[in-house]
């Protein structure tokens, strides 16, 4: 026990080194820890002669990971997005499965071994997808939905493989047949299902109920335990009875503090099972078969972008979305490292069938930043129709007599409530959506909206933007706003383009594109925190306004430095050097109503000078000092944004005592 708590200790303080310079080089963790186990292994360093011992530590890290899938596959977030699951998620893995053992077949090999090869090849990586996307958000653009959903179903269908892989391993007429195999499992879902709605709310209450965590967790983990030890009596994966565990947790309201509890032990386990897999990686059979390696890695990533596309397609979505998507999910999984294991104990996989698995999985994680940073790149050159998948059923702006309206670039809730904010105030909009599910419900609605993939010109020019005064980008890929604002730019330079974008840095690149204004969530979301915190402790309005107008002053200077001269369309004349024109309503009881502008001296006294009055009978520039103004008016005013705001209670009515 001593010499095996040596070697731990040897093997972990390896991986922080390793795992270190995979962040330095934008690895994958996983990969961090395959490498580890690879340097401490037999075929490098030797660190580490109690390799069983480790694996079977490893082991419980299988099962903590399974339990884990379990929890998570709760029934709001498969409703949610049960057509891309059930469609796209579908054809991705079966899709890859029938390719892959197609190829094997026509390789020579038997058709248990080649289902299994399209097992393995079917996963991909969840941990290293999901952490990739939300790294540059893009988890909730199309491709990114299109890869969750894909490994959602992946996840649903890790259990049932693993329980197929003895019946793969038999021949005809021997072993367990898949009809009985069936019949159990349905058994187990059908009493864990029991357990989630009748026995495990009861027992979970009794021990919250206590109130003591360590009590709580240690209930979980014996109840996902004994669950697993089921299943192995039965005959069955021991990893089945850990995700039937985590499925019975989750239907209760006990899933995210389980969750929570579990993830430290789980994230511990998991990375001794990645290294002892690593472990197992012959170095000197990788060298030595390096170009087979490389092929059979290069293979694996090819078969899988196909029916990684293609569901993206199936789903309505275009090219360049598919490939984004496919890219993404061209990886070997980290449940295909489960499903070797139990193929090399089951004889579907040999001693060299294995060295290769291990070798090409570890390249193509490795390899997954890399292709998922090159797929925008090579989506430039996609072939992509006329009118860049624009409904050409229906007739364009400039065929409907629109001009001088906004445009819309994404349908979410931005859209939504653009659009919503426009139709009140009669404001002509047109929108472009590239979920196809989105854009059929809104059509539905009366919305004027077009399917199509707002990077492509041709889309652009459908929807009339050479014609608009402005337009909004409120998609949330990083990638194709950029692609957007050029087009755009391209098409119109008198066009004003506001851009909503997730981070603060990419706001000097959006306005070198041709953005006029650029919005970041980060800046704007901390910026609504500490408003309502501040009022929450009663701040006096004005000071949380000053504080506002300075923060965003401080942030927004490096667009106002560029800002010479605004287009003299968009807000009834010039806006020069730190100055703007923003509209302010004459309200009854207010110190402007019934006074004229050469009384209340708003130039000298305040700083502000009103360009027009917005009356009934129309709009007037330059009014002279004599116009009284009366309630309901709408003043053009010009000045600094802070000053602006500082005298806004000229036109308020009064507080009510």
């Amino acid at each position: 026990m001593p010499d095996l708590l040596a070697e731990l200790v040897l093997v972990f303080a390896l991986s922080v080194g390793v795992i270190l310079a995979c962040h330095r080089l934008r690895a994958p963790t996983i990969v961090g820890f395959l490498l580890t186990g690879v340097l401490a292994g037999p075929s490098c360093l030797g660190l580490v002669g109690a390799v069983a011992e480790v694996e079977k530590l490893a082991g419980v890290g299988v099962v903590l990971l399974m339990f884990s899938i379990g929890l998570g596959l709760s029934g709001g977030e498969l409703s949610r997005l049960r057509k891309q699951i059930l469609l796209g998620g579908s054809t991705q893995v079966f899709l890859t499965m029938a390719l892959f053992a197609g190829v094997f077949l026509l390789a020579g090999s038997a058709p248990g071994p080649a289902v299994f090869a399209g097992f393995l090849a079917a996963l991909s990586s969840t941990a290293i997808v999901l952490k990739l996307f939300q790294e540059r958000a893009e988890l909730e653009a199309p491709h990114g939905r299109v890869a969750l959903s894909a490994l959602i179903f992946q996840d649903l269908l890790v259990a049932p493989m693993v329980l197929f892989v003895p019946v793969l391993a038999s021949g005809p007429g021997q072993g367990p047949s898949a009809l009985w195999l069936l019949v159990q499992g349905a058994a187990l879902v059908a009493v864990a299902l029991i357990l989630a709605r009748r026995v495990a709310p009861w027992i979970m209450h009794s021990v919250v109920c206590t109130r003591n965590r360590t009590l709580f967790l240690v209930s979980v983990l014996a109840l996902c335990l004994l669950v697993a030890l089921a299943t192995t009596r039965l005959g069955l994966p021991l990893s089945l009875g850990a995700f039937l565990a985590g499925l019975i947790i989750a239907e209760s309201e006990y899933c995210q503090s389980t969750l929570e509890g579990v993830l430290p032990f789980r994230d511990v386990f998991t990375s001794l099972f990645f290294i002892s897999m690593g472990m197992l990686l012959n170095l000197s059979f990788v060298f030595e078969h390096l170009s087979a390696v490389l092929g059979l890695a290069a293979l694996i990533i090819v078969l899988k972008t196909l029916p990684a596309g293609g569901a993206a397609l199936v789903l309505g979505y275009p090219l360049r979305t598919a490939l984004l998507a496919a890219l993404g999910l061209a990886q070997v999984g980290e449940f295909s490292f489960i499903l070797a294991r139990a193929g090399v104990e089951q004889g579907l996989l040999g001693p060299d069938q294995y060295q290769y698995f291990l070798a090409s999985a570890v390249l193509t994680m490795g390899l997954t930043p890399g292709l998922m940073a090159l797929a925008p790149r090579l989506a430039k050159f996609l072939p992509l129709p006329a009118g860049g998948f624009a409904d050409s059923s229906l007739p364009s702006a400039s065929d409907r007599g629109i001009e001088d309206h906004l445009v819309i670039a994404g349908f979410g809730l931005g859209g939504r409530h653009l659009a919503r904010a426009a139709r009140r105030a009669g404001i002509p909009y047109q929108i472009m959506e590239m979920n196809p599910d989105i854009v059929r419900k809104a059509r539905a609605e009366g919305e004027p909206i077009t399917y199509g993939d707002a990077v492509h010109p041709d889309l652009l020019r459908h929807l009339g933007v050479e014609e608009a005064r402005v337009l909004v980008v409120v998609i949330s890929d990083p990638t194709a706003v950029r692609g957007v604002v050029q087009a755009a730019r391209a098409l119109n330079p008198t066009l004003h383009i506001l851009v909503r974008t997730r981070f603060l840095s990419e706001l000097e690149e959006l306005r070198g594109l041709g953005a006029n204004e650029v919005v970041p969530e980060e800046l704007e979301t901390s910026v609504e925190v500490f408003t309502r915190v501040l009022t929450r402790y009663l701040v006096a309005r004005p000071i949380i306004e000053q504080f506002v107008g300075e923060i965003r002053a401080e942030n927004y200077e490096m667009l106002r430095r560029s800002e010479v001269l605004a287009d003299s369309g968009e807000c009834l004349g010039a806006c020069v050097l730190g100055m703007e024109v923003s509209v302010l309503v004459v309200e009854p009881g207010s110190p402007m109503a019934g006074r004229t502008l050469r009384e209340i001296d708003l130039r000298r006294e305040h700083g502000i000078t009103v360009v027009a009055l917005a009356r009934e009978d129309g709009v007037a520039a330059n009014p002279d000092g004599d116009m009284r103004l009366a309630p309901g008016w709408k003043a053009y005013v010009l000045g600094s944004r802070q000053t602006i705001a500082d005298k806004a209670y000229l036109f308020a009515a009064p507080p009510l005592d």
